[in-house]
């Protein structure tokens, strides 16, 4: 987390909020990566994280700025991908629920690896997919309880556009990014880790 990562950030937070298609829904967008912001920097002395994994947050930020600005069923990239490929729905959404595994997935990782919370390894993969589930149920939970507290907000925040299996596949989307994430980017996890421990 240095300058240039603080200025993309910030500078796409505020792009974000400047008349977003609905204020309540980008509030509720917003707050997990300004939540994660405030704890990368109340923990960063004590633990700092990989290069790798503060890129990834980045991403997973950007991906809900831009959600929070159009909303989830309305960014216009993913309406024209629709209209070329005659899809049934606008599939941004599934954008920010793969990488609500991918990223946790490496987060969860450096956590478990670096504290020494499991001895033995073969078993590591297998809970860093059952955290990642867990994330999305939590939140697929908390869509549930916006739902339900207020109908306005509700449609946009949940982006469901009529699709009723959209909970679970949004759960098998995060579960394919945790799998992606830990076949892709594990060795290369692990060389970023072994250089942070040298330093």
């Amino acid at each position: 987390m240095n300058k240039i990562w603080l200025g993309i950030f910030f500078t796409a937070l505020l792009w974000s909020g400047i008349d977003p298609k609905d204020y309540p829904t980008w509030m509720l967008e917003v707050a997990p990566a300004v939540i994660a912001l405030i704890v990368l920097a109340k923990t960063r002395e004590k633990f700092r994280l990989t290069d790798l994994a503060y890129n990834l947050i980045l991403v997973h930020s950007l991906i809900l700025m831009v959600g929070a600005h159009y909303t989830y069923a309305e960014v216009p990239l993913f309406d024209w991908l629709k209209d070329v490929f005659n899809l049934e729905r606008n599939n941004y959404d599934k954008v920010g629920h793969l990488a609500q595994g991918f990223i946790p997935a490496i987060i969860a990782r450096e956590v478990l690896i670096r504290n020494h919370v499991l001895l033995n390894l073969k078993w590591l993969n297998f809970f860093i997919v059952c955290i990642c589930l867990a994330i999305s149920a939590v939140y697929e939970l908390i869509e549930w309880c916006v739902a339900l507290l207020s109908s306005e907000a509700a449609e946009a925040f949940l982006g469901t556009q009529g699709y009723i299996w959209d909970t679970q596949s949004d759960m098998a989307f995060a579960l394919l990014g945790a799998v992606l994430a830990l076949a892709l980017l594990s060795n290369r996890h692990d060389r970023h880790i072994a250089r942070l421990m040298a330093e």
